[in-house]
């Protein structure tokens, strides 16, 4: 199975990472109520004199991920963690993520509630990245990174189903589907943000989980981050 990305630019090929339940990223997000244009006019970071950057991403709590009609899973994502390499680009840095160092907290009872609720104990979904690359502008704060990743659902050790496959661009901008859609906020002047993503999610060889999830469908991600740059 696999997914489509929805996004503006032709997507990346990105090496597969060994299998593990976790996520790295250095950049903080806000769910402040600005928009990005407000957030871009009033930011003072420069592009700093160099052709090399140190990037590192972090992940907040107050996050989101939803998937078909259901409703958003809440999502405490805080110790994700990530750093990568960045190169200048005209006014923009391209950055690619180090897999090895790419950590995302897994949904589990402790980190992920549903109607305020959370998950049934031994429910877990693992999330596997698979490439983590884009694009940042630090003087307007707009940020685009294509973000390829297995989710790997279980359920104690009785249950476990094949991977669903997730590609999307994470943007400060607007990500829309057919049926979810959601608005990023852009880099603050300390490096917050708010990067979305919607993503086609194709069936897989799994009778159960494509009937209780109505694959093929869209998931949705939220994420508050803080994405730092450094010479």
């Amino acid at each position: 199975m696999g997914c489509k990305i929805n996004a503006l630019n032709p997507p990346m090929v990105f090496k597969s990472s060994t299998l593990r339940p976790s996520f790295r990223i250095t950049a903080v997000s806000s769910f402040a109520s600005s928009s990005p244009k407000q957030q871009a006019s009033t930011r003072t970071t420069k592009l700093p004199n160099s052709d090399a950057y140190s990037i590192s991403f972090k992940t907040l709590e107050a996050c989101k991920l939803g998937i078909s009609r259901y409703p958003d899973f809440d999502y405490n994502a805080k110790g994700g963690t990530g750093t990568g390499i960045g190169t200048k680009d005209g006014d923009h840095i391209s950055v690619s993520f180090d897999l090895q160092n790419l950590y995302i907290p897994p949904l589990t009872s402790e980190t992920t509630r549903i109607l305020g609720l959370p998950l049934p104990p031994g429910l877990k979904i693992d999330i596997v990245p698979e490439s983590f690359q884009g694009r940042i502008a630090p003087d307007s704060g707009k940020v685009e990174l294509e973000f390829v990743a297995n989710f790997w659902f279980s359920a104690g050790s009785f249950y476990r189903a094949p991977p669903l496959l997730v590609k999307t661009v994470l943007t400060s901008e607007e990500s829309r589907g057919s049926i979810r859609n959601g608005v990023g906020e852009r880099l603050d002047k300390v490096g917050k943000c708010r990067l979305v993503g919607v993503a086609s999610v194709d069936p897989i060889d799994d009778v159960f989980m494509n009937t209780f999830l109505s694959l093929p469908t869209e998931c949705l991600a939220i994420l508050n981050a803080v994405i730092s740059i450094s010479e």
